[in-house]
């Protein structure tokens, strides 16, 4: 749903949420950090003023950075030929860049009286459980401190399937982990169109979205940004995840002076997305969010509706076919026979003895198997409707 809202009800909506948010998530892409000669120094004083200036309002605030490569770059004299940087060239930049990357902005910081922390993730470090929390915990200390947290994916270890896949993903799931109110997503555009500007004079801003609809990622496309490895499309996939959470974000200019003061001052710049009405607990969120699902199981019409309009566990018996390999505890998708997927969950059973029990009834596992440590394949505690 776009713009329903008049633009009266609108702004009253966008500042009762900015005048409500307590813990806040500032992400900034490598599109705003960065200019032809490295880092953009002035860019980063900016955006600490406008940090301070929350904090000093008596708000946490959580900054997911990037600009990392782009600050390894401008370390060494490095030419590629004009060809793509390959992932062992990135994250060999990255191991140089980080470092003066943060000493950049323990410099800035510091100048404003603010402390900081840096914290390196990878995927791995959310999607196991007891690590998810460690890290939550760890974010939790450093706010108590007065202490601003900056964090980036830790490039220099991640392999590429196990990525966040951008720091618009990593930002998203830090709110879910710490439980942000708010996500701000800085970036080089300045928000979501009807149209394309460059091409269309009939084409107008959207300053407030209810709900991110199919339509409204079809706009993704006309607000392209020039650099940086995210897109649109990323930064609405990471305010849907929000979203689901309960939590508000924002896409709008990141270079632009004073953003932040305008934001929280009220002016109707940017594009603001609401919070989902019916916010899903953290687990949940977590299941669906972070974990990278492993394989699908392909279900009758019978356990869909079990699953979808009852809130059932999924049983063997419902079960029509296993797609791909995985264990115990593992992620995986439920779907109809059409192969889209209705759910995700954590599974029960490998795949080697859920092919061995599909479509068997429940009181028949033991049997087949020799033993039976779950009635039901997946339990609906475990289970997020898609």
């Amino acid at each position: 749903m776009i713009d329903d809202l008049s633009v009266h009800d609108g702004l009253y909506l966008r500042q009762t949420l900015f005048d409500k948010s307590r813990r806040i998530v500032v992400k900034v892409g490598s599109a705003v950090l960065t200019d032809d000669k490295g880092i953009a120094l002035q860019v980063i004083e900016n955006i600490a003023r406008e940090i301070a200036f929350l904090r000093d309002s008596g708000r946490e605030v959580i900054l997911v950075s990037s600009g990392a490569v782009a600050a390894g770059r401008a370390r060494i004299s490095f030419n590629n030929g004009g060809t793509e940087l390959g992932i062992k060239e990135k994250q060999a930049l990255a191991a140089i860049g980080q470092s003066s990357l943060m000493q950049i902005y323990d410099r800035v910081f510091s100048s404003l009286s603010q402390t900081i922390a840096q914290v390196l993730l990878t995927h791995k470090d959310l999607a196991v459980r007891k690590r998810y929390l460690n890290a939550r915990n760890t974010l939790f200390t450093l706010l108590k401190f007065g202490v601003i947290p900056i964090i980036n994916e830790n490039d220099t270890v991640s392999v590429e399937e196990l990525r966040f896949g951008d720091n618009d993903m990593l930002g998203a799931h830090i709110c879910n982990l710490i439980e942000a109110d708010m996500f701000i997503c800085l970036t080089d555009v300045v928000g979501l169109y009807t149209g394309n500007p460059a091409s269309d004079p009939q084409a107008r801003p959207i300053y407030t979205v209810d709900e991110i609809t199919p339509e409204v990622e079809g706009m993704a496309s006309h607000s392209k940004s020039k650099l940086g490895t995210g897109g649109m499309e990323s930064k609405l996939r990471a305010a849907k995840i929000v979203s689901a959470g309960g939590g508000s974000s924002f896409i709008g200019p990141g270079k632009e002076p004073d953003i932040l003061r305008k934001l929280f001052s009220g002016e109707m710049v940017g594009t603001f997305f609401l919070p989902h009405k019916e916010k899903i607990s953290g687990r949940k969120r977590w299941i669906a969010s972070v974990l990278k699902p492993k394989g699908k199981l392909i279900l009758d019409e019978g356990a869909c509706k079990a699953l979808v309009q009852h809130n059932r566990s999924l049983l063997p018996s419902g079960i029509q076919r296993v797609e791909g390999e995985f264990g115990v505890g593992d992620a995986v998708h439920c779907a109809g026979f059409d192969g889209r997927a209705i759910a995700v969950g954590l599974i029960n059973y490998s795949s080697i003895d859920i092919r061995k029990i599909q479509g068997y009834h429940s009181r028949e596992i033991e049997t087949i198997l020799g033993y039976c440590d779950s009635e039901e394949v997946m339990h609906r505690d475990n289970i997020v409707l898609m």
